[in-house]
């Protein structure tokens, strides 16, 4: 079987959120708990996964995006490398396999396949497989805003064929801010609804935040999530 063909959305939504991992009283705390090898540890506090609700799809997805890397298609933006990992929220073990796909608005909040990106339906979507360590990394842009929402990634994650998490990937205010001084995005001002005024961020949004770090003239973001393999 084919890794696309294993993308079908045969299977309930199960939870997944993001994988808060701590390993408890020090360097011995930490080797019990490799050793006992997941729920054990779990049960016992010393490996602890904490799951976030799941968040709304969203009227802009596209079932069978690409399996690629880069979502540019040449948009024009503030580049932003994603590094998004998937782990079994009962052993904190990274799933491999496991297939990551997302999609956004472009630097002018606009999503292909809809209103003025209707001409194309593949801008600022894709799929990746997540490797050995449980790593998908994709090539894309700083999403820009769009009326009525926070600025945003959509993710979806499949394992074994089955939807097993839909969620959000949020960005902390002030440094969205610092992106939309320039350009592109400095082309629109005043965008509407920040972090805490956001219908979506406000139900789970603070456990869905991306980290983000400067990397040459870009960023880089990262997030690690927790899922049931259902």
């Amino acid at each position: 079987m084919s890794f696309e063909d294993r993308l079908t959305r045969r299977g309930s939504l199960a939870r997944l959120g993001t994988l808060l991992a701590a390993a408890a009283g020090g360097g011995a705390a930490a080797a019990a708990a490799d050793a006992s090898g997941g729920p054990a540890a779990v049960a016992s506090g010393l490996v602890t996964c904490v799951l976030t609700p799941e968040l709304t799809e969203g009227p802009y997805y596209i079932a069978g995006e690409k399996v690629r890397r880069n979502i540019t298609e040449g948009h024009p933006g503030t580049r932003l490398d994603l590094h998004l990992s998937v782990v079994d929220a009962s052993t904190c073990k990274p799933i491999r396999g496991a297939a990551v796909d997302i999609w956004h608005a472009d630097a002018g909040g606009v999503y292909s396949g809809f209103g003025a990106g209707a001409s194309s339906r593949t801008f600022m979507r894709g799929i990746q497989p997540t490797d050995a360590n449980g790593l998908a990394t994709f090539v894309t842009v700083y999403p820009g805003w769009y009326q009525g929402r926070t600025v945003h990634i959509h993710v979806k994650v499949h394992v074994g064929g089955n939807v097993v998490h839909t969620g959000q990937l949020f960005f902390n205010d002030a440094l969205t801010d610092a992106v939309y001084r320039a350009k592109p995005y400095s082309n629109r001002p005043n965008r509407d609804t920040r972090n805490a005024d956001d219908s979506i961020f406000v139900n789970g949004g603070k456990r869905s935040m991306l980290v983000v770090k400067r990397n040459g003239k870009g960023y880089v973001g990262t997030i690690t999530m927790g899922v049931h393999r259902g």
